[in-house]
């Protein structure tokens, strides 16, 4: 017997007909001894209709208000599944994140779990039930709803398997697991049969949306197996997990892109202690994450500063920057939305030399004019035009053998 955590995101639960179908499923498990916890979703469209409403009700609707209003959402899935359960003659139990209870911070929207009380998890498995808890939510020191921000339900189920020590937590998706690369882009893009956390967590940080970031960060923390698997096929999906010396022989394990960044460059800043603290306060005081940072050599003690941050952030960061930008004497502030970055990511750069300049004469064969360039122990990131996005991520897959050559050519 185990312990499962099984999570579905909203196109598993999308209809009543889904959700009966995710019943049965969990019911497979259930028949053969195992202990079942489901953490579920929203029913696909539902979250953007309750955003909808509010936006209706309110220009700038209150974030506790807003968070007491996206939590519903979960709550009629997690209700739903269990009625559907308890249709087929077994028993079940929705739990609220308040009732569980998750306890988060109050940074409304985006709260980060601080710990998970799993004594009620533990009374309702003891009396047979399947549990049926609802995802991104959970509740503050004062007793206020709060929610975990897009993806949450992934993070809520990996912390929940973390906090119960589970045996696995599985993630069903409408994707089959973890691709080499976008299938969508490259039909000849292998699935995985094992990724390291290490390069889940470069994927999903560079633009990959199989697994929320913060659910592989607490996987990783306290060693919790993920198997992404299809919620729609029987067929093993790709387990997430501690890393092996067999993964460190595979050179490149995927290539990932990113649409949604634009770049930020401050021409003829003045090279003096202190004036990039000017620069990033007001931008990290506005909530806005910076990502690529790149300064060129002084001359003349004047320097050129570029960076890159969300798409949705650009308006907002060139407004601060160009009025940072007055005050300390710089040329002028330049922009830029067109731009993606693509990576290449594996564990097995750590012992061999030579990917970049490869990645590079990749590029490069192509007519691809590289703009700036970040590197961690196992990935690669380019900045690239964005017109060239899926050339790019078509030839470095090609270029690092990640095809999948059972895959009959057009």
């Amino acid at each position: 017997m185990a312990l499962i955590v099984q999570k579905y995101g909203g196109t598993s639960v999308g209809s009543i007909e889904k959700i009966r179908d995710v019943a049965q499923r969990v019911l497979e498990y259930y028949k053969e001894g195992n202990q079942m916890i489901v953490v579920l979703s929203a029913m696909a469209g539902q979250t953007d209709g309750l955003i909808q409403l509010a936006r209706k009700m309110s220009d700038d609707p209150p974030s506790r208000e807003l968070d007491v209003l996206m939590a519903t959402g979960e709550q009629v899935s997690v209700a739903l599944f269990s009625m559907a359960v308890r249709s087929m003659g077994y028993n079940a139990c929705s739990l609220l994140g308040f009732q569980v209870p998750i306890h988060t911070d109050d940074l409304y929207g985006k709260a980060r779990i601080h710990d998970i009380d799993t004594d009620r998890i533990r009374k309702e498995l003891e009396k047979g039930c399947v549990v049926a808890v609802a995802g991104f939510q959970g509740l503050d020191r004062e007793g206020n709803i709060t929610t975990l921000g897009r993806g949450g339900s992934d993070t809520t189920a990996v912390a929940l398997a973390a906090a119960i020590k589970a045996d696995v937590c599985e993630i069903f998706t409408d994707v089959k697991g973890v691709y080499t690369t976008d299938p969508n882009i490259c039909p000849k893009a292998r699935k995985l049969e094992t990724i390291s956390y290490d390069e889940m967590l470069e994927m999903a940080s560079l633009g990959a949306k199989v697994l929320e970031i913060r659910s592989v960060e607490f996987a990783k923390k306290f060693d919790v197996p993920i198997h992404v698997r299809s919620t729609f096929s029987r067929e093993r999906g790709t387990m997430v997990i501690a890393e092996t010396r067999d993964m460190e022989k595979v050179l490149v394990s995927g290539v990932t892109y990113n649409k949604n960044e634009a770049r930020v460059t401050i021409k003829k800043v003045p090279d003096q202690p202190g004036t990039a603290a000017q620069i990033f306060e007001p931008i990290f005081q506005a909530g806005v994450v910076v990502d690529m940072i790149v300064q060129n050599t002084s001359e003349e003690g004047l320097t050129d500063l570029t960076f890159t941050v969300p798409k949705a952030d650009f308006h907002k960061t060139m407004k601060s920057v160009s009025e940072v930008a007055g005050r300390i004497g710089a040329e002028k502030v330049l922009g830029d939305e067109d731009i993606a970055k693509v990576s290449i990511i594996g564990v097995g750069m750590r012992n061999h030399a030579g990917v970049a300049q490869k990645m590079f004469h990749v590029l490069a064969s192509e007519n691809i004019n590289i703009m700036m360039i970040s590197t961690s122990e196992i990935k690669i990131s380019c900045v690239i035009e964005e017109k060239y996005t899926e050339l790019a991520v078509r030839v470095l897959h090609k270029a690092f053998g990640l095809e999948d050559e059972a895959y009959p050519e057009k």
